[in-house]
């Protein structure tokens, strides 16, 4: 192992643990691979992360995370709340099929990943719904939309839109017409909020 001039961080060994992954799968990749690919021995990588499950949960919310920032800016932009919603569904959906189409083996291991770190995808969730909350509170008090529980409808229009979001589906975005019956689902809904 040859000794690395760079000092390890956390940031570097979920870098690292990210490119296993890739290279391995989930079923296979162990925290001595990722001290390989960092020229370091597993206990420096467990001085980081005390575990190989605590290491897992962190490259998942890591990932999770990049998702989450990207919509941030949009929830923010300067455009009213009808716009905002749907840039952010269109951005949502994007993100998920970029990651599902540019790097399948890994959008694979993710999946994975998520299914053993349920409370990383749970706080994504209810950071997304967050999100998804505050654009339609801000379309109430600009009288754009109806809904007297913006939390509650942010919470249902997530779910109306999972098909487009959920990595279940993630076959199904690639079909020819999987645009087209979003910007449906998006149209209906809106139409709803509006009241």
């Amino acid at each position: 192992m040859a000794p690395t001039s760079e000092t390890l961080t956390a940031e570097r060994i979920l870098e690292a643990t990210e490119e296993v992954l890739r290279r391995h799968g989930p079923a296979k990749a162990t925290v001595v691979d990722v001290a390989r690919v960092l020229g370091v021995s597993h206990g420096s990588v467990y001085r980081h992360f005390r575990t190989k499950a605590v290491l897992r949960e962190a490259v998942t919310k890591r990932w999770l995370d990049r998702t989450t920032a990207a919509l941030s800016g949009v929830v923010t932009e300067d455009a009213d709340p009808e716009t905002r919603l749907r840039d952010w569904l269109a951005a949502l959906f994007a993100a998920k099929r970029r990651k599902a189409g540019d790097d399948p083996e890994l959008f694979a291991t993710y999946q994975v990943l998520t299914v053993e770190n349920g409370e990383a995808v749970s706080a994504h969730l209810a950071d997304l719904t967050g999100q998804l909350a505050r654009i339609i509170e801000d379309g109430v008090d600009a009288d754009v939309f109806t809904a007297p529980d913006p939390e509650a409808t942010a919470r249902a229009v997530f779910h109306a839109t999972g098909r487009f979001h959920d990595p279940g589906y993630a076959a199904a975005w690639q079909r020819h017409d999987i645009q087209t019956e979003f910007e449906a689902v998006v149209d209906l809904l809106v139409r709803g909020l509006r009241g």
